[in-house]
């Protein structure tokens, strides 16, 4: 299987760096890396296999096709869709924290 390619929206990229600079600044270098290594395992994985991800918030948000998969070892989720020949990234959050937040912002609907 040909893998799709992954494109981390704006706000996903804003997601990413302000994980990567929480992680620099609470664990160093190392955690940082790590979380870096994880999301790159994700996206992989979701690349090859998009629709392995749980339909769980698409359902509670109303948006058919939008897709989760946790990274492993760290608490962040990644939302995805699938596309003909793409997987947009829609935003990397911090589970606990960013996602009832996330759902209950209007923009979405």
């Amino acid at each position: 299987m040909t893998p799709k390619p992954a494109v981390l929206r704006e706000a996903a990229r804003r997601d990413v760096d302000e994980a990567i600079a929480h992680y620099l600044e609470a664990g160093g270098p190392d955690i940082a890396l790590g979380f870096v290594g994880a999301l790159e395992a994700a996206i992989h994985h979701i690349s090859l296999n998009p629709r392995s991800g749980s339909t769980r918030y698409g359902h509670e948000l109303n948006l058919p096709g939008l897709r989760s998969w946790a990274l492993r070892s760290y608490p962040r989720i990644v939302f995805y869709m699938e596309g003909q020949s793409r997987i947009d990234v829609w935003r990397v959050l911090h589970s606990p924290r960013d996602i009832p937040e996330w759902i209950g912002e209007s923009e979405l609907r």
